[in-house]
């Protein structure tokens, strides 16, 4: 699968940012939920090897998972929830092991059928999903990163897999709040990196969106406020999604507040 190659090449872009810097700056405290860098990574590698495990069938997976799912349903945040399987992981060690979990995970993914139905926390995906949802959650909590250290990452085309998630979820944002699903889905328009365009759904002038595919994806991934960002956004429908735009599973979420996270 490409996906699984574009996977590593997201994860790479973050790993070798942070294998340049001091072991204290992954202690920083980043604009996203009070997380430090390591506990973005402690995260990353732990749905890492859940990613894993799903490959190898239902009980893998979830013989991995409860006890984390338990921590969550006793009131603990993601990161407490991660401590007791971290075990004290941390730095330079815990980078690194989340760097072969990503090189590992490649290789699996390289090698696996697309439609291969794989269990999850919330409904069951295919494989093609599920690595795809690594790549976005990889480039989305990378955001982080990169935000506390006042950088700005390399973009490359490989975004065009999350910006088919944050489109194909578009239902998805609606069902979550409870808000009544639109008859119509508006028209996308995107510029990618390469300054390639790509589109979505029926041409249409009373609802659409354009502009930057960087842009759309940090918007349906919630790290980054519409208002902070130069997309066009035209019509009841499209407006509203981009407001409350969610790509990942769980509970609904706010975006971050006008102005709240880093932009360079």
């Amino acid at each position: 699968m490409q996906q699984a190659h574009d996977f590593l090449k997201e994860s790479k872009l973050l790993y070798e940012l942070l294998l340049e810097r001091n072991e204290a700056d992954l202690e920083l405290i980043t604009q996203f939920k009070n997380w430090s860098i390591q506990d973005v990574i402690g995260h990353l590698y732990l749905f890492n090897v859940a990613a894993i495990k799903t490959v190898d069938g239902p009980k893998s997976f979830e013989e991995f998972f409860i006890p984390f799912l338990q921590q969550l349903q006793k009131g603990k945040t993601m990161v407490e929830a991660q401590v007791p399987w971290l075990n004290g992981l941390s730095g330079k060690v815990l980078l690194n092991k989340w760097w072969d979990s990503c090189l590992e995970l490649e290789k699996i993914y390289s090698n696996t059928d697309p439609k291969l139905r794989v269990k999850w926390a919330g409904p069951e995906m295919s494989a093609r999903s599920s690595i795809t949802a690594r790549q976005m959650e990889t480039w989305s909590h990378g955001h982080e990163v990169f935000d506390r250290l006042g950088l700005k990452r390399k973009e490359g085309d490989h975004i065009k897999n999350i910006v088919h998630l944050g489109v194909s979820t578009f239902e998805w944002t609606f069902l979550n709040r409870n808000i009544q699903l639109p008859e119509i889905k508006p028209f996308v328009l995107l510029i990618l990196p390469s300054e390639t365009t790509i589109s979505y759904n029926e041409k249409g002038n009373d609802n659409f969106i354009k502009g930057s595919a960087v842009e759309f994806c940090q918007v349906v991934t919630q790290v980054r406020n519409i208002d902070d960002t130069n997309l066009i956004v035209v019509g009841d429908v499209a407006t509203t999604w981009m407001k409350y735009a969610q790509c990942f599973a769980g509970k609904s979420e706010d975006p971050p507040k006008k102005g709240s996270r880093f932009k360079q």
